[in-house]
C-alpha cells in the first residue's frame, strides 16, 4: 500500500515540473526573472497536476507492483522497466496531441513519464517493507 502512496504522491508533482520545463517554448529561458516565474507556474500548477496525473501515477505504480512479484527481476531492472512502461505511455499519449510531432517531442514527453516513475519506484524499493524481506 505504501509503494502506491508514494506514486500517488511523488508522480503528479515531479511530472508536472517536468512537463513545464521540458515544454517551455523557444526562448522562454532568455526572459528575466525566469526562475521566479517557473516558481510561479509550479506552484500554480500543481492542483492540475494532482487533478490529471493522479490516476496515472496509480497506474504506472500497479506496473511497478506487478513487477516486484516476479522474483527474478532485480530492483534496478524493475526501476529501469517501470520507467520505460511510464516513457511508451507518456509519449503516445501527450506525444500525439497538437501540431509538434517528432522524435525529439516524443523523447521529450516521454522523459515527462520516465523520470518520475523511475524516481517512485526508487523510493518506494528504499521506504517500503515488503522489498526488504528479499
Amino acid at each position: 500500500m505504501k509503494r502506491y502512496v508514494i506514486f500517488a504522491a511523488i508522480g503528479p508533482l515531479v511530472a508536472g515540473f517536468f512537463l513545464l520545463v521540458l515544454g517551455a517554448p523557444a526562448g522562454y529561458w532568455d526572459k528575466p526573472n525566469v526562475l521566479g516565474n517557473l516558481l510561479t507556474v509550479v506552484v500554480k500548477t500543481v492542483p492540475y497536476n494532482y487533478l490529471f496525473g493522479f490516476i496515472p501515477a496509480l497506474m504506472i505504480g500497479a506496473v511497478d507492483d506487478i513487477l516486484l512479484h516476479v522474483r527474478s527481476i532485480k530492483p534496478s531492472v524493475r526501476m529501469l522497466l517501470t520507467g520505460l512502461v511510464a516513457f511508451a505511455a507518456t509519449a503516445f499519449l501527450y506525444g500525439t496531441l497538437g501540431t509538434e510531432t517528432g522524435l525529439k517531442h516524443y523523447a521529450l514527453y516521454g522523459l515527462v513519464g520516465f523520470i518520475p516513475a523511475t524516481i517512485s519506484s526508487w523510493l518506494a524499493h528504499k521506504f517500503d517493507k515488503e522489498t526488504g524481506a528479499q
